[in-house]
């Protein structure tokens, strides 16, 4: 925002410093949340390691699959091994990005060390496939709520994210350049089995990870442009019980050559089981309005939830 000019003295008086934000109980149970998630996360991560992927032999990913690669080949500890190769992330994220992500993602790697080393988790199975398929479940699962509590477990977003400031490369691009060179080392060095089930546990974790941050209530964001804006909006509110933001705009080229007529465009957030429903809605009320969907990783206020209809 613009603010007018002021002429500031050199020296600010003690009390015109700026205070910090009260800690109300709204900060502290944001807090309290964080940490057990993270907690949870790292239970989850050191179970899914220690119960199925080391026992198996098995990698996963990222930095974390290194580890496991250098565990097979050379027996170094597990726990050793997850804090010195994270710690040049660290110290990246610290540098790069914020320093409240670094300390969080320090915090979450000692955590998960300690846990490895600490721990004694039992072996649950020695079927490789079930191994694959539920250490990444459990691997996943772990990182994915340390997410969620803002930490990270693993080193190699962060990496990423530094290397796609510095090339055209997108962090998901230098993600899979990354693991495929892990999974292509573990293919020559251990066996191509080994490699094609640690494939299937990094699968695994991905698909976990996703569900875990996006939820079970994957949200669709749809824009609506139709001549009968206000029933749509009606039928959205009254009907299906969801928030709906109306913003006005013009035609730009239709089925009838250029069209600069005004128009309400109306924009709302649904669930993907309520797509269907919105769909039929709309084309009872408008059978030539056009829709916009796309997919909606996170929300935060308004009226998302469904409130109750009367």
């Amino acid at each position: 925002m613009h603010q007018p000019a002021t002429t500031t003295p050199l020296i600010q008086p003690v009390s015109a410093a700026p205070k910090s934000p009260p800690r109300d109980g709204l900060w502290w149970r944001r807090q309290i949340t964080n940490t057990l998630l993270m907690v949870a996360g790292v239970l989850s991560a050191g179970f899914g390691l220690e119960s199925f992927l080391l026992p198996g032999g098995f990698l996963d990913g990222g930095v974390t699959g290194i580890s496991l690669l250098l565990v097979q080949i050379f027996g170094w500890p597990l726990p050793v091994l997850i804090v010195l190769l994270n710690v040049p992330f660290v110290f990246m994220a610290w540098r790069q990005l914020d320093p409240g992500v670094a300390i969080r993602t320090l915090l979450g790697i000692v955590a998960l060390a300690l846990v490895l080393a600490l721990v004694p988790y039992p072996i649950i199975t020695h079927d490789k496939l079930l191994i694959s398929v539920f250490g990444g479940f459990f691997l996943g699962a772990g990182i994915g709520l340390a997410m969620r509590g803002g930490g990270v477990l693993d080193g190699t977003e962060i990496m990423a994210i530094f290397l796609s400031k510095q090339s055209s490369m997108t962090i998901g691009d230098i993600v899979l350049v990354f693991n495929i060179v892990i999974f292509g080392v573990a293919a020559y060095v251990l066996s191509l089995e080994t490699a094609l089930y640690s494939i299937l546990a990094y699968l695994s974790a991905a698909k976990t990870i996703d569900f875990v941050i996006d939820g079970l209530e994957e949200y669709t964001g749809v824009t609506i442009m139709s001549g009968q804006a206000d029933a749509v909006r009606r039928m959205i509110t009254e009907k299906m019980g969801r928030g709906a933001t109306v913003y006005s705009g013009k035609g730009g080229y239709g089925t009838h050559g250029h069209q600069a007529n005004a128009i309400d465009i109306v924009f709302t957030v649904i669930t993907r089981l309520e797509l269907t429903k919105l769909k039929a809605e709309v084309e009872q009320i408008d059978q030539n309005a056009f829709m916009v969907m796309h997919s909606v990783k996170e929300t935060k206020g308004g009226m998302i939830k469904k409130r109750p209809l009367h």
